[in-house]
């Protein structure tokens, strides 16, 4: 069976030291990266806590509200229940856009720069 993918390398890999990884930890750069991740990360995640117990909240305590029909048998709970998994999705979406333009690029930098003893 064919594969893409090269044989391991021979070569023995550059491990960084403790001092290499604290000195990495300590740059703006990593500061950056971590800010980036943070900004995003954790204003989505919030925003998305707040939705799901709004979602909870309603269900238990507004249940003529979440029993108003839409349309058919389609009612309010159903349509923010189904909403619930769309923006899962959608945030998983965009967190992996964000991270391919944002994160990975910083992040690659300073794994080649820390593997190659730079």
């Amino acid at each position: 069976m064919a594969t893409e993918t090269p044989p391991p390398s021979k070569t023995q890999a550059h491990l960084p030291s403790t001092e290499e990884f604290v000195a990495v930890q300590e740059s703006a750069e990593f500061g950056e990266l971590r800010s980036s991740h943070r900004g995003f990360a954790f204003p989505l995640t919030f925003a998305f806590i707040a939705w799901y117990l709004l979602y909870v909240l309603l269900s238990n305590y507004a249940g003529d509200f979440m029993g108003t029909k839409l349309f058919g048998n389609i009612n309010v709970a159903l349509a923010l229940g189904i909403a619930q998994f769309l923006t899962t999705f959608l945030i998983a979406w965009w967190y992996a856009r964000h991270a391919a333009a944002k994160l990975d690029p910083k992040a690659d930098a300073i794994k080649s720069r820390m593997e190659g003893g730079a």
